[in-house]
C-alpha cells in the first residue's frame, strides 16, 4: 500500500479493529501515533537527515508487520533438552515499516539503536558480527536459502516495545520479525509459524552466538498460550491454550530487577550444557531421553562425570515436565468448568505449580542470581519482596517466580486485581519507576498487518 494511503487507514474502523485485537482498547491510541510516526519516518527524504536515503522504496507499496514478546508460563529451562514448556505472547511487541528492495542489502533502522547493514550476496557468517542484529539477519538469509526458499533485500524502520534484557525475548522477537519480511517479501508467506520460529532459533545459535532454545520464537511467532512438547526437535507439538488471567481477576505481571547481564552467557549455557552432560554420562544426548528414576538410579556416576550442580539440575528438568503437565491440565479444566468455585479450584492448582516452578528454579536449577556476582541478587530480593507482600496484604492470594533465563532480569507475578496499583508502588519504591510491567496475552503472532 502507498505510504499516504496508509498514513489514513491508520485512522480506519479496520485499524481500530486491529489495534484493539493486537493492544486492547486502551492501546489504540498509542498505537496509531506509533505506527504513523514510523510510517512518516520512512517517507522523509529531507536532505542530510541521512547520509544517503535508505529508504529509497518510500515512493512505492510499504508493508507493515508485528512481532510480539513473550512471556514464559511454564517450563524453566527445559527447552533445550526437548522438554515441555508454557508460553504466550504478550502485547509488548516489535514494529517495522518495510519494502523490498532491488539488490541484496538488508537495512534496519531501529529506534534506539545504530543502523544496521547486512549485505546478504554473501551468507558466511562473521565472526565480527556475533552478537548483533546483522549477524541474525544473515544467519536467518541462510537458513531460508538452505532450506531452499528465497531472500532478498530489504529496507524497514522498525521500533520495539520488547526492550533487551527486559526477559519478553527481544531477541526472538526480532528473529521472526525478520523471517516472516523475507517469507511475505519473497515466499508468498508460504512458511508457518514453527518454520520461521526454527530459523530464528538456528540464527541466534549459529551465527549470533547464544546457545537458547526454541521456545522464545515459537512463542513470539504462534501467537496466543502455547503448549510446546519438544520431544522431537524436527516437529514439536504446539497446542494453542485459552488462558486471560485477567479474565480470572489476576494481573500477570513482571518485574525488571535492574540486573547486569553482562558476562552471563557462560551462567546461560552452563544449564543445558550440564543438563547435556549428564545424559552423556548414561550415554544420551539429551535428558528426555532418560527419565528421572534411570537418574537417580546412576547419581553417583553422574556425579562424577558431570557434578553435582547438573544432577539437581536434571532434577529440575523432569519435575518441571510435570509441572508443565499438571499447568496444562489446570487450565484445560478452568476453561471446561461451568460454576465458579470449579474454576477457582483449578485456579488453585495452577498456582501450585507456578509457585512450585519458583521453588525449583531456585533451589535445583540454581538460576536466580551468578555464582560470581553473589552479592548481586536482584531476583532473589524481589521474590523476597512479593511473598511477603502477597502474605501481608494479599492474604496468600498470587504467587511468584523467576521469568526466563534468570540470573539477573526479571521475575513474574500473578497479583490480585485489587492489589496491583499498590504492588506496583511497592516493587517501583525499591526497583525504580516502570519496573513492574502489567502483561496481556495478545492473540496474535508474528503478522503482516493488512489495513
Amino acid at each position: 500500500m502507498l505510504g499516504k494511503e496508509l498514513l489514513v487507514r491508520l485512522d480506519s474502523e479496520t485499524a481500530k479493529e486491529i489495534f484493539t485485537r493486537l493492544y486492547g482498547e486502551s492501546g489504540i491510541e498509542a498505537a496509531y501515533q506509533r505506527y504513523s510516526s514510523l510510517i512518516e519516518e520512512y517517507l522523509r527524504d529531507k536532505p542530510g537527515w541521512f547520509p544517503y536515503t535508505r529508504f529509497p522504496e518510500a515512493s512505492g507499496d510499504i508493508h507493515v508487520f508485528t512481532s510480539p514478546g513473550r512471556t514464559e508460563l511454564g517450563g524453566n529451562h527445559t527447552d533445550h533438552n526437548q522438554g515441555k514448556v508454557l508460553a504466550a505472547s504478550i502485547q509488548l511487541d516489535a514494529v517495522a515499516i518495510a519494502a523490498p528492495r532491488h539488490d541484496n542489502l538488508v537495512f534496519l533502522r531501529s529506534k534506539g539503536f545504530p543502523d544496521t547493514e547486512a549485505d546478504i550476496s554473501d551468507l558466511t557468517m562473521q565472526p565480527s558480527e556475533k552478537g548483533t542484529a546483522a549477524a541474525l539477519i544473515r544467519g536467518i538469509a541462510f537458513e531460508f536459502k538452505k532450506l531452499g526458499f528465497s531472500i532478498g533485500g530489504f529496507s524497514a524502520n522498525a521500533a520495539s516495545l520488547v526492550l533487551p534484557g527486559s526477559g519478553l525475548s527481544s531477541s526472538a522477537s526480532l528473529e521472526v520479525l525478520i523471517g516472516k519480511i523475507f517469507d511475505c517479501f519473497f515466499n508468498k508467506g508460504k512458511m508457518s509459524a514453527l518454520q520461521i520460529a526454527q530459523i530464528g532459533q538456528k540464527a541466534e545459535n549459529n551465527y549470533f552466538g547464544k546457545p537458547c532454545g526454541l521456545m522464545d520464537q515459537v512463542a513470539c511467532a504462534s501467537g496466543g498460550a502455547v503448549a510446546i512438547d519438544f520431544k522431537d526437535l524436527a516437529n514439536p507439538v504446539v497446542t494453542q491454550v485459552d488462558f486471560d488471567p485477567a479474565a480470572l481477576d489476576f494481573a500477570l505481571c513482571v518485574v525488571d530487577t535492574g540486573g547486569n547481564h553482562a558476562d552471563l552467557t557462560a551462567d546461560y549455557a552452563a544449564i543445558p550444557a550440564e543438563m547435556k552432560a549428564a545424559a552423556a554420562s548414561l550415554g544420551k544426548q539429551v535428558l528426555r531421553e532418560l527419565d528421572l528414576k534411570t537418574v537417580i538410579s546412576n547419581s553417583v556416576q553422574i556425579r562424577k562425570a558431570a557434578g553435582d550442580r547438573a544432577l539437581l539440575r536434571a532434577f529440575h528438568f523432569y519435575n518441571e515436565n510435570d509441572r508443565v503437565d499438571a499447568m496444562l491440565s489446570s487450565m484445560e479444566m478452568m476453561n471446561r468448568a461451568a460454576l465458579t468455585e470449579e474454576k477457582q479450584k483449578f485456579l488453585a492448582s495452577f498456582m501450585e505449580q507456578v509457585n512450585s516452578s519458583g521453588n525449583s528454579s531456585w533451589e535445583l536449577l540454581q538460576n536466580i542470581y551468578a555464582p560470581h556476582y553473589p552479592l548481586e541478587q536482584g531476583i532473589s530480593l524481589a521474590l523476597a519482596l512479593t511473598r511477603n507482600y502477597l502474605q501481608s496484604r494479599c492474604k496468600n492470594r498470587g504467587v511468584c517466580r523467576v521469568h526466563g533465563g534468570g540470573f539477573a532480569g526479571t521475575i513474574q507475578a500473578y497479583i490480585p486485581m485489587d492489589s496491583i496499583n499498590g504492588y506496583r508502588d511497592h516493587m517501583e519504591s525499591i526497583f525504580g519507576p516502570g519496573s513492574v510491567t502489567v502483561l496481556n496475552i495478545r492473540p496474535v503472532g508474528v503478522a503482516e498487518l493488512e489495513f
